[in-house]
């Protein structure tokens, strides 16, 4: 008799998942009005939320970011 086995989704390297969710803070970065290099600089040392807040109210994304640091 054969066993079949369901096939198990592929698990991702922790290197490949940290820099899949710096590409996508990148992006959101990006979206709120910062050059793709500062964005890639500060990706990962940012609350990209606050930033967005403050971008939403008016402040220029290069002061949000300023006031979020």
């Amino acid at each position: 008799m054969t066993s079949y086995t369901a096939a198990k989704p592929p698990v991702r390297d922790a290197d490949e998942e940290a820099y899949a969710v710096h590409r996508w803070r990148v992006d959101q970065l990006t979206r709120l009005g910062l050059a793709w290099p500062v964005a890639d600089a500060i990706a990962d040392t940012v609350d990209w939320h606050e930033v967005a807040r403050l971008v939403g109210l008016g402040c220029p994304p290069s002061l949000a970011v300023s006031i979020v640091e």
